[in-house]
């Protein structure tokens, strides 16, 4: 939060203080009866209102220290979201402004809308964004947000491509702006007691990880045999939706939920979920600010479908310096096993084990190793804002962490094992590979892309 918007409405409070005689003032007004005042709440503005934003803004709703604003997004209202419900910029204020209503007890429409990112960006009463767009839309926003000094929650995968997380990266330790990232299993307790556990030595010597990541292309949009040439929608500024991304004609199998079986815009279930066990793999590794030596054995088996064209299955393997092989597959058991020379632990989201059985009961002492602790993904966030500290899931750590997606696909690509440098982030002697790594963007996009890298 700005320091003049925070003493300005400071200012105004103990103006409205002062003429009590004139003026009923509500407690809410002044941080009292339980709400939190003006002056100390987070200005919020969402960066995409589809899919993951609906989650996303119910956990931010529900921090009094937070205020949502600003909904912004190129689509107004439309179904094609997850299980083809509805979802857009219109459908998400609508949501914002009836929950706010219901807390306070009076009619509220004061949010915002806007289909432009760019003119939410010019907004000088936002504290902090969080991105919540299809992947090839999440680094320029990112860049653009970070320069102008605001906060940043943006959504998992962090990036399209290595270079554009590499930038984002850069973009943000300039600024010096929070940034977390959606990978919000690392303020999941289960996930966070494996990583102690190995991290301790509890499996003895790590040897082997397995990460079981979903398959297939499922039509989350309901959209799918929908791949002929249409119209674009009223409402729908699609041109806005390609931005960066290459001239594609509007189907409604491309946008929306079903974004994320084109390689133009995501990475199919290996970035998709590469964001998630793979991160908390790094995370038990302690390898979140490195990556592998080398990727190898890739094997795929690709999309058959008129326009979805990413991994239906996937294998690949990321060999790191001390030896120890990180597998990334969907033919393994679902979540993360981390095998080490004397036991094994597993984690998924709703259970934990481990071989001998008893040692997941195991106790982590005060003085031995334990890492950040975060039991709510949006409330870090906003803590971090706060207090100005680095939060559970930061920008770098998910750079590396999706780069074992990115790398993991290029493998399988071209089909070829990868010698990778994690320092300077390039492919050893390996041209084609190296060019994968970054991808041509549309113009003006490609101005503004530059303009923005640091």
């Amino acid at each position: 939060m700005t320091a003049s918007r925070r003493k300005f409405l400071r200012d105004s409070g103990k103006a409205l203080t002062g003429a009590a005689a004139f003026w009923i003032v509500p407690g809410s007004a002044l941080g009292k009866n339980g709400f939190v005042a003006p002056s100390d709440r987070i200005n919020l503005a969402l960066i995409g209102a589809g899919n993951q934003a609906e989650n996303d803004v119910k956990g931010f709703l529900a921090d009094e220290r937070v205020q949502v604003t600003t909904i912004c997004d190129v689509n107004a209202r439309s179904t094609g979201y997850w299980n083809g419900k509805e979802g857009g910029r219109e459908y998400i204020k609508d949501l914002v402004d009836q929950t706010y209503s219901e807390k306070r007890g009076k009619n509220y429409k004061g949010s915002r809308g806007f289909e432009d990112f760019r003119d939410v960006l010019e907004l000088s009463d936002i504290d902090a964004v969080e991105i919540v767009t299809p992947d090839h839309w999440h680094a320029i926003p990112a860049m653009m947000a970070a320069a102008k000094g605001l906060h940043i929650y943006c959504q998992k995968p962090l990036s399209l491509t290595v270079q554009e997380g590499r930038d984002m990266s850069d973009a943000v330790a300039k600024s010096g702006v929070v940034f977390q990232t959606g990978s919000q299993q690392r303020s999941n307790y289960r996930f966070r007691h494996v990583c102690e556990l190995v991290r301790n030595g509890r499996i003895g010597k790590l040897e082997k990880v397995i990460c079981g990541l979903p398959g297939g292309t499922p039509d989350f949009g309901k959209t799918g045999e929908l791949t002929e040439t249409i119209p674009v929608p009223s409402g729908f500024n699609y041109d806005l939706w390609l931005g960066p991304a290459p001239e594609a004609p509007y189907c409604p199998a491309r946008t929306h939920v079903n974004f994320r079986w084109i390689l133009d815009y995501s990475g199919g279930m290996v970035t998709d979920w590469g964001g998630h066990h793979p991160d908390i793999a790094q995370w038990g590794m302690n390898t979140d600010k490195t990556g592998p030596v080398w990727i190898k054995n890739p094997r795929a088996t690709w999309a058959d479908h008129t326009i979805w064209n990413t991994a239906t299955s996937f294998y690949f393997e990321c060999e790191y310096e001390d030896g120890v092989t990180l597998v990334i597959t969907d033919d393994a058991k679902q979540g993360v096993t981390f095998e080490g020379s004397e036991g094994k632990v597993w984690a998924n989201r709703g259970d934990l084990s481990s071989e001998p059985a008893g040692l997941i009961d195991s106790v982590i002492g005060e003085n031995e190793i334990q890492l950040y602790k975060s039991d709510n993904h949006y409330r870090n966030f906003i803590d971090c804002i706060i207090s100005d500290e680095e939060p559970v899931a930061p920008v770098e750590t998910a750079h590396r962490s999706i780069t074992l997606g990115h790398l993991g696909n290029i493998a399988m690509i071209l089909g070829e094992d990868l010698h990778w440098d994690p320092i300077n982030e390039v492919v050893i002697d390996n041209e084609k590979a190296n060019h994968m790594l970054s991808r041509e963007m549309r113009a003006p996009w490609d101005r503004v892309y530059g303009e923005y890298k640091v």
